[in-house]
């Protein structure tokens, strides 16, 4: 279990600048950002390092696509006035974390991460045989680790990464956590609480060692929390010294499990680009209304008159997305029954579908009439990032001895 105080409370998440984003996005990622911005303090960053490791050999598409996704994800909703947005390679600070981290992370720890192998399965087209591709989970890890992110939101087949980097982390503060004088100056700190309270922590402390009571634990991370007369340091040595670890110098960070959102291409499977299944979400409306009129229905309804099964046919996971209850009926009823044609049956995903992007689209065109809008947002967010990223980094390198004067 770590302890993540209150204060380190963020939430950090990326995506690859690889090409226009679509509903597939908008579904499973953009509108949980949307919704957590409110709720943590949120930084998204575009994952144009990590783009790099399978699309090297195409560096200006990934150049082309970073201000593109970024309008998309404004469009979208994503806002500069709750979340801080930025470009990884525009915080050198990932990097050399990344650098540090790898002197002490176990080779088989990468190999063993369930997405190398997957990757390399699936993009056999590309060469992965790189030392890049081998390290970009723990570029991940560094990614998190340099904000103390508290919550990193991912689905389940991303939670791995999130379990290295726990395991980084631990082994970090494992190695470097027992500062000179550290027991001295956590009984230091203690004293600090006032009488009362240092003699709660000491209890629970104790509790939690000698009888391993999990509530004892929660209950001092609680109290550690409400103190604010004592450091940060003094904190993160309190939360090491309660555990019976040193000093939490990188908290371990909380996969935030987000919603199973699988969006339904025009085909019936996931909406993917690799598929050619996707809807953009800067779409023109008679395309997008092209591309669902001409979509693939249940094959057994050759005619008009031919009844068809919902469940057999690409549009009806549409209409679960997108329509109520009394829509679904009726498509249910009609189709069965052939009292619906299949053109009639896509009206409502067609309408829906068409008002959800309409604002998305005239949101984006804002951006796109004002390029200099989009870039300010990204250059304040970049330093509001380094100046977190330099503050963990200049603790890491006094950590590991690296701290000259």
């Amino acid at each position: 279990m770590s302890s993540i105080p209150a204060q380190n409370q963020r939430v950090v998440s990326g995506m690859r600048p690889t090409g226009r984003l679509h509903l597939g996005h908008y579904h499973g990622v953009l509108k949980n950002w949307v919704e957590l911005q409110h709720s943590y303090e949120c930084l998204f960053f575009v994952a144009d390092w990590h783009a790099l490791t399978t699309h090297y050999e195409e560096p200006g598409v990934i150049a082309d696509n970073v201000w593109d996704m970024v309008i998309d994800w404004l469009a979208a909703g994503v806002s500069p006035g709750a979340a801080k947005l930025f470009i990884q390679s525009r915080v050198p600070e990932h990097a050399e974390l990344h650098l540090l981290l790898s002197m002490i992370t176990p080779l088989g720890w990468l190999e063993r991460v369930p997405t190398y192998k997957d990757q390399q399965e699936r993009l056999k087209e590309r060469d992965l045989a790189t030392y890049g591709f081998l390290g970009y989970p723990l570029l991940q890890s560094a990614d998190i680790l340099i904000y103390k992110a508290g919550q990193v939101p991912v689905g389940e087949d991303q939670v791995a990464h999130v379990e290295l980097t726990r395991e980084v982390a631990r082994r970090f503060n494992h190695l470097y956590g027992r500062e000179p004088g550290f027991e001295e100056k956590a009984e230091a700190a203690i004293d600090k609480m006032g009488k009362k309270n240092a003699k709660m922590y000491r209890e629970l402390r104790k509790s939690y060692q000698e009888q391993g009571d999990d509530q004892a634990l929660d209950v001092a991370r609680a109290l550690l929390d409400s103190q604010q007369n004592i450091s940060i340091g003094d904190r993160e040595r309190l939360f090491g010294y309660l555990e019976g670890s040193g000093k939490i110098i990188l908290p371990e960070p909380q996969a935030l499990l987000t919603k199973a959102s699988k969006m339904p291409g025009l085909d019936g499977q996931k909406m993917s680009k690799s598929y050619g299944n996707t809807i953009a979400l800067r779409e023109e409306p008679a395309e997008v209304e092209k591309k669902l009129r001409t979509m693939p229905t249940d094959p057994a309804r050759v005619r008009r008159t031919d009844p068809g099964e919902p469940e057999k046919c690409p549009v009806w996971p549409l209409h679960q997305v997108y329509s109520d209850d009394d829509t679904k009926e009726w498509v249910q009823q009609g189709c069965r029954s052939a009292g619906i044609g299949c053109l009639e049956c896509k009206g409502p995903v067609i309408e829906a579908v068409l008002a959800e992007l309409k604002p998305i689209r005239e949101r984006a065109q804002e951006y796109i009439d004002d390029p200099g809008a989009v870039r300010s947002v990204i250059a304040e967010g970049c330093e509001a990032a380094r100046d977190i990223a330099e503050e963990t980094l200049d603790e890491v390198k006094k950590a590991m001895g690296l701290a000259y004067r």
